[in-house]
């Protein structure tokens, strides 16, 4: 160990004593009455000496304001270095930064946002732009030129931004643009499985809507089919009444807006009476003459009984 490296770690008398130097450095750098008892001070080297001051201003809870004396060699005057705030030990301090790309959630952007994609996002892969160019001394270019001179065509070169460019029928721009294809990037395998996941957490067959749903949207007349493999496991809710209209929702999805759900419940019927007072029950009014048959009553007795 130097013999600097020994005499930098005993803090300097004079810069340590001091104290209301560097108090005033603080409290002119500082708002009024801000500027709280002294902490303590550190060796920051030969003469160099920095004294700590508590920091009382409201949002800066365990913060110091850090204020750095020196002195020449051999001289008996201390002079002001550095006054900054500094966190301390026990600081309250913001979060640690995290980009955008990372703090972006569903539902953040507002009108007029840009979200910029990224050039290799995971969720994207290239498409198919080009278009078929002919070689220079292919036939089809050699034949098109003679029709362009014979009918005196006035041709512009390139295709103009505001017209869609038309791929030639069978070439494999044209085969793209049927697929889907033909754009700068499409969607990667890794980002068919993300939105498929995504779609099926909101609107899939374990939510609560669906599982008290009469029956899935597989079977329902409201869901409109998509294209593309997500259409085998997905579609769009076209059901204004339903919580999923205009959404993307699984075909085992469901709720109580379900086109054969509609069907009105027939009313209840209610239960039989146990004393039917609609008719007259047979009553026998004397015990009968022989072994327990029941003698048959008259039109009159059977009158008398009704109106007893």
């Amino acid at each position: 160990m130097s013999a600097a490296t020994t005499r930098s770690r005993t803090p300097d008398r004079l810069c340590a004593e001091a104290v209301d130097l560097a108090r005033t450095a603080a409290e002119e750098a500082a708002a009024p009455g801000v500027v709280g008892e002294h902490v303590g001070l550190v060796s920051e080297g030969d003469r160099v000496v920095t004294h700590f001051f508590e920091c009382k201003e409201l949002g800066y809870r365990g913060w110091r304001w850090a204020v750095t004396v020196a002195r020449a060699s051999r001289a008996k005057v201390v002079t002001l270095d550095e006054v900054v705030l500094l966190p301390g030990p026990d600081a309250l301090l913001a979060p640690e930064w995290v980009p955008w790309s990372e703090r972006l959630r569903p539902g953040d952007m507002g009108p007029g946002d840009l979200l910029p994609t990224d050039a290799e996002d995971l969720r994207l892969e290239p498409g198919y732009t080009g278009e078929d160019e002919p070689a220079p001394n292919s036939v089809v270019s050699h034949e098109m030129a003679e029709l362009v001179e014979a009918e005196d065509a006035e041709v512009t070169p390139g295709t103009p931004a505001s017209l869609p460019e038309v791929p030639t029928r069978g070439s494999i721009a044209a085969v793209a643009e049927e697929l889907g294809m033909r754009r700068a990037r499409v969607l990667s395998r890794y980002g068919l499985h993300v939105a498929a996941d995504r779609w099926e957490e909101s609107y899939g067959a374990k939510t609560p809507m669906a599982q008290a749903a009469p029956a899935s949207c597989v079977s329902c007349g409201f869901l409109m089919p998509i294209g593309g493999s997500l259409g085998q496991a997905f579609g769009v809710c076209a059901n204004e009444f339903a919580p999923a209209d205009g959404r993307v929702v699984s075909l085992t999805y469901g709720c109580g807006g379900h086109s054969e759900a509609a069907v009105m419940p027939k009313p209840p019927q209610p239960a039989p009476p146990v004393i039917d007072e609609t008719r007259v029950d047979p009553f026998p009014l004397r015990p009968a003459a022989d072994s327990g048959s029941v003698p048959d009553v008259s039109d009159e007795d059977a009158a008398d009984l009704g109106h007893s």
